[in-house]
């Protein structure tokens, strides 16, 4: 006997194909909006200055100008703002606008392993996405791409269905600027102070980038008359950066597989020669001994098992590290300059650390370290976390940067830490991945993942950074303790003095030129 359902009928396999559809990505993350980094208003505040700012200052760097951004942030009501970023870059091709900012995932970027900001074509045309999503108000983008060329400026919006650009309006607009572009979206939000403010955001990203000229105008600046200018440190640009091709330490057996499958080259030693950085004739006929493959086996030949022979002798091969000139650090000596720049403190440090590899990845740590001055004392230290010189603002307790942190010993360093949490102590630390492409734990693009190379390079800069602190902390200490040995010394030479001149029978006249004799002495050992 049949058993009877409930909850409506039962749908067929024909009905279930024909319900089936493409997913467009741009209607994904329209409905999954917080893994781009617009789960509340305020967040979604900073998220859209933040990508704004990315942008332009990847456009101004790869065009060989030193930035000017503008940032002005208008409070159109209680919820509702407009954001605009201008920037003096090379503006944008007409033809391109609608691609750039009205579809998800455009990019030039994601194949290509050098160092940029953005990586995966999603963070300003998601940020006009989610403007449409909560005022309905398309984004308007005015650039010019020099001053003999039109300036345009378009609005548009996008159709999450297809994931393809919708233009409203485009025109020839009247724009006193030789080159550049600015972008405008209103969308729902809310402007707060803190941690995680826009305020906090804009003054970190000025440490990052001490060649960029920052103007930001926060909201009812009218009202105030009041405009933050965080002036560059440096005139020069940092050194470009060049693609590379992948490192074959940390190259997984699936993408290797992958890459024989899809190499050019017609034999094994062309294609660990050619698609591989750092790999000479004489490694690969090396790895190939050691794999007991020939070095003229076609790459499309080559079985799973084959693969996994080579993939070992990659890693028991010394070959030399990846190439450095796809990476453009900060740099210890400007880290230094912005740190006293923007930081009152008694005591300053920077590490760049040398280039390591995870999955194939070239990366580079830096730490900048401020401690002492108006910095507080009794709190947990001031961390900040960037990746390509853009500021992390969220997930602190997620990231690779914040466990290699807490998991360093502080205390050897003469700062006080609780057991699994950061040191506590008057002392700013800022910590700096740059790398080919960076393993963010989301889309959002929020924290780094905890690979064991990451968190060991971090720990590593963090303890010679550490220990350059704790000279300082115990030469103060040090100088505090003769400090106060000298005062009691300098309270007791009078005295010290008069029981002379009674033992020794002086004068008032002799019994002062023993006391001046015996500070003189005093001040001589304290130069000394």
């Amino acid at each position: 006997m049949a058993r009877k359902t409930t909850g409506g009928a039962r749908l067929g396999a024909a009905e279930l194909a024909r319900r089936q559809r493409d997913i467009s990505v741009s209607e994904f993350f329209a409905k999954n909006r917080h893994l781009l980094g617009f789960d509340n208003p305020a967040k979604a505040l900073l998220t859209t200055v933040k990508e704004g700012v990315d942008n332009a200052l990847d456009a101004c760097e790869e065009a060989g100008i030193l930035p000017e951004i503008r940032v002005e942030i208008r409070q159109l009501d209680e919820t509702r703002f407009r954001v605009a970023v201008e920037d003096n870059g090379p503006g944008i091709v007409r033809a391109q606008v609608p691609k750039i900012f009205g579809r998800l995932l455009y990019g030039s970027k994601f194949h290509r392993l050098r160092q940029s900001r953005g990586q995966q074509g999603i963070g300003i045309s998601a940020a006009g996405m989610y403007g449409l999503l909560t005022t309905g108000k398309p984004v308007v983008i005015t650039t010019r791409t020099g001053p003999r060329k039109p300036a345009h400026q378009m609005e548009l919006v996008i159709d999450t269905r297809r994931n393809e650009p919708r233009v409203r309006r485009d025109e020839r607009v009247d724009w006193p600027v030789a080159h550049g572009t600015r972008v405008e979206i209103e969308l729902e939000g809310n402007y707060r102070g803190g941690q995680h403010s826009v305020d906090a955001y804009i003054r970190q990203i000025s440490l990052a980038n001490p060649h960029a000229q920052l103007t930001y105008v926060p909201p009812r600046a009218e009202e105030h008359g009041s405009e933050h200018v965080f002036p560059r440190v440096t005139e020069e640009l940092p050194r470009a950066t060049a693609e590379i091709k992948p490192h074959p330490y940390g190259v997984e057996l699936g993408v290797l597989m992958q890459m024989f499958r899809d190499t050019r080259a017609r034999n094994l030693r062309g294609c660990l020669t050619g698609d591989f950085s750092r790999v000479s004739a004489r490694i690969a006929e090396e790895i190939c001994k050691r794999a007991r493959v020939a070095p003229s086996r076609r790459p499309s030949e080559i079985t799973r098992e084959e693969a996994e022979r080579i993939h070992r002798a990659i890693g028991e091969t010394r070959i030399m590290g990846p190439p450095t000139d796809c990476i453009a650090p900060i740099g210890e000596a400007l880290i230094d300059r912005a740190l006293r720049a923007e930081v009152e403190a008694d005591f300053y440090a920077a590490v760049t650390r040398r280039p390591a590899v995870y999955r194939g990845n070239p990366f580079l740590i830096e730490v900048g370290l401020a401690y002492g001055g108006r910095l507080p004392a009794e709190e947990p230290i001031t961390l900040y976390r960037y990746a390509n010189r853009v500021p992390l603002q969220y997930q602190q307790g997620a990231c690779a940067i914040t466990r290699a942190v807490t998991s360093t010993d502080w205390r050897k360093y003469q700062l006080q830490q609780p057991r699994g949490a950061l040191p506590v102590g008057p002392m700013l630390l800022m910590v700096h991945i740059a790398s080919v492409w960076v393993p963010f734990t989301s889309e959002s693009k929020e924290a780094i993942a905890h690979y064991p190379e990451i968190v060991k390079e971090v720990r590593l800069g963090l303890m010679e950074c550490g220990r350059k602190v704790a000279a300082h902390i115990r030469r103060r200490r040090r100088e505090a303790d003769e400090a106060k040995k000298r005062a009691y010394i300098e309270k007791y030479i009078p005295q010290l003095a008069i029981g002379l001149q009674q033992i020794l029978e002086l004068d008032d006249g002799e019994r002062d030129r023993v006391a001046a004799t015996l500070a003189e002495v005093l001040e001589r050992s304290r130069r000394n």
